[in-house]
């Protein structure tokens, strides 16, 4: 009997730590994942460069690069920073929440180029070992949770046909989605983009292109054409209502970590025990 009881409490207390897994799934991001670059709708390395009527909502910046081309066509809700302090710790900050978003573990992993086009999906960490495409509508779906978090690990380009739309739906003020890629980022002609573009190389925004949150390109330039880019978007109603933007933070996010409510783990934790005690009890009666 006495072993018996031994081998039954070592299972229970082998549950514990999948209890606490079961209880705490998490994307977990520092206080501000993006540091002083969230004040930033734009932020190239090289240089900035536009063509035609662009809107910027935040600031816009480029370090260590030293230009900013046709800037008389940008209309700036924001400050411009030309290789000055500021814009060097904005690529600084945006730096580190580039690797802090890499080092990230993925829930699913695509091994394949993967078009995301059609598809919702729930708030998570998304590798793809290659490509990235978005042809026709993304949808997110941040399902009523306040601090829902989507992170892209893109292993190779991000690109977008022309016309297609990245839609956040059930969020709030704290959704956060980021895009993490490890070589260049191509929006499409028309396309509607929710998110955070944080390239390694470059960032391009085709013709009439939008994006509700932030272009940031680390070690190339960011390019523009007759483009709409805001990192507070529906605040100031610049942008397309069809992004389902909720507040101010343009996905920026709040870095709260997503886990369930705080009354919601302990009693999840708990009844796992209880579950697990109550077998033990009966398989002891029955023996």
């Amino acid at each position: 009997m006495k072993n018996i009881f031994h081998g039954r409490a070592a299972r229970i207390v082998l549950m514990i730590p999948l209890a606490g897994c079961l209880c705490y799934p998490s994307v977990a991001l520092a206080d501000v994942i993006l540091g002083s670059a969230q004040n930033f709708a734009v932020l190239g390395a090289s240089t900035v460069t536009n063509t035609g009527p662009t809107t910027i909502d935040g600031d816009l910046g480029v370090w260590s690069g030293t230009s900013i081309t046709d800037f008389a066509d940008i209309t700036l809700t924001g400050t411009e920073h030309l290789t000055d302090a500021v814009a060097g710790q904005a690529q600084s900050d945006a730096t580190t929440a580039y690797n802090a978003l890499a080092s990230l573990a993925a829930g699913t992993v695509y091994l394949i180029p993967t078009d995301l086009g059609g598809r919702t999906l729930d708030p998570g960490v998304y590798e793809f070992s290659s490509s990235a495409a978005v042809t026709g509508t993304l949808t997110l779906d941040a399902e009523n949770n306040p601090n829902a978090v989507f992170v892209f690990l893109i292993g190779s380009t991000l690109t977008t046909a022309s016309s297609s739309v990245v839609d956040v739906i059930n969020g709030g003020a704290g959704t956060g989605v980021f895009w993490d890629v490890y070589s260049s980022a191509t929006l499409g002609t028309s396309t509607n983009f929710a998110g955070n573009i944080i390239a390694d190389a470059s960032v391009t925004l085709d013709t009439s292109a939008t994006i509700c949150g932030r272009a940031i390109a680390l070690t190339g330039a960011v390019t523009m054409d007759s483009n709409t880019i805001s990192n507070v978007c529906a605040a100031n109603g610049t942008l397309n209502s069809e992004l389902g933007d909720f507040g101010s933070q343009g996905f920026a996010g709040n870095g709260a970590t997503n886990t369930p409510e705080p009354g919601t783990a302990p009693l999840l934790c708990a009844s796992l025990l209880v579950l697990a005690f109550c077998g033990w009890r009966s398989r002891k009666r029955a023996a």
